[in-house]
């Protein structure tokens, strides 16, 4: 029988929120009901943005939320470290991979020049023209510049089904483009570390945020070509503000630290959150180890859920 393996990959740039444990709590209860191992993997490749503290605190206020894992940086386990920034030589060799293939290039174009020359793909992305893939390196390149490495991606289309938003189907040159998978500081880009991660981790699943659906086809195109093998994916609805507005770190007042700080109790804010993911009929207070068997995906509404400015339920 397969051994179902998921995981939880924050990044310790401020304190998680409920939009954090929404994601959390829903992975969690995939990875549970099914009898599986869970894993928590902190994402700190930003190094500038990365804080201890903030890694001490998000695991304080998951154990506090009754939210367990199997491995973790506190942890260890067969598949340590399980902190990104210890992982940066696997990254590299996955990179030297594909290089070897003839599949990576240096990019040189600024930000401006990005801007001038793409079409918009979506929220804040563009489709790269693929200026430095077409263009003669050694006449163009410029001084003192770092280049960014891109992935030559081929053409063709790249299908999944996801276990929530259905069938799936992008055509990446057409609407992203060769995509960055080193960054020009020599930071290995988000799309390539987590592949690199997951893939190495042996993660069967993949429950994250409807905001990453877009990127999947790439990290599936990436598990392709690297000869990996991909989980199953599942991305779910986030929550948004009364104004439609994504819950973001900015917003501090919902963090699991201020919520906790007024006393709101940890099974108010899971009951709420079950609640709102139609895992119970009415809201109530509740343990997470009390939903796990109740636990189906079919269940979970399938637009934006709505956080309400009145908080949590009133018994």
């Amino acid at each position: 029988m397969e051994v179902i393996r998921g995981r939880f990959a924050p990044s310790p740039t401020g304190e998680i929120h409920l939009g954090n444990v929404w994601t959390a709590l829903l992975a969690w209860l995939q990875v549970r009901s099914a009898g599986g191992n869970m894993v928590l993997r902190v994402e700190d490749l930003d190094a500038d943005r990365s804080r201890p503290a903030y890694i001490a605190g998000m695991m304080a206020d998951m154990k506090w939320l009754g939210l367990d894992w199997d491995e973790g940086p506190d942890v260890g386990g067969h598949y340590a470290p399980y902190s990104q920034n210890e992982r940066r030589e696997m990254y590299q060799a996955a990179l030297e991979k594909l290089t070897a293939a003839g599949l990576v290039y240096p990019c040189y174009c600024t930000r401006a020049e990005l801007a001038a020359s793409a079409p918009h793909a979506g929220e804040q992305e563009r489709v790269y023209a693929g200026v430095c893939r077409q263009r003669q390196f050694a006449e163009s390149r410029p001084a003192g510049r770092p280049p960014a490495l891109r992935l030559a991606v081929p053409a063709g289309e790249t299908s999944f089904t996801d276990l929530h938003a259905g069938a799936i189907c992008q055509n990446i040159s057409q609407e992203v483009g060769d995509f960055v998978i080193r960054r020009s500081d020599g930071i290995h880009a988000y799309q390539l570390a987590v592949v690199v991660d997951d893939a190495a981790m042996q993660i069967t699943r993949v429950l994250r945020g409807h905001d990453l659906l877009s990127s999947t086809p790439r990290q599936l195109l990436l598990y392709h070509l690297l000869d990996w093998e991909a989980p199953v994916f599942t991305h779910v609805p986030l929550l948004v503000d009364e104004a439609g507005h994504r819950l973001s770190k900015r917003q501090q007042a919902l963090s699991i630290a201020a919520l906790r700080a007024q006393g709101i109790k940890a099974e108010d804010i899971i009951g709420y959150l079950a609640w709102k993911a139609g895992l119970i009929d009415t809201c109530q207070a509740v343990k997470a180890s009390e939903l796990i068997d109740g636990f189906a995906l079919d269940k979970l509404p399938s637009g934006q859920v709505v956080i309400e400015s009145a908080l949590f339920c009133k018994y």
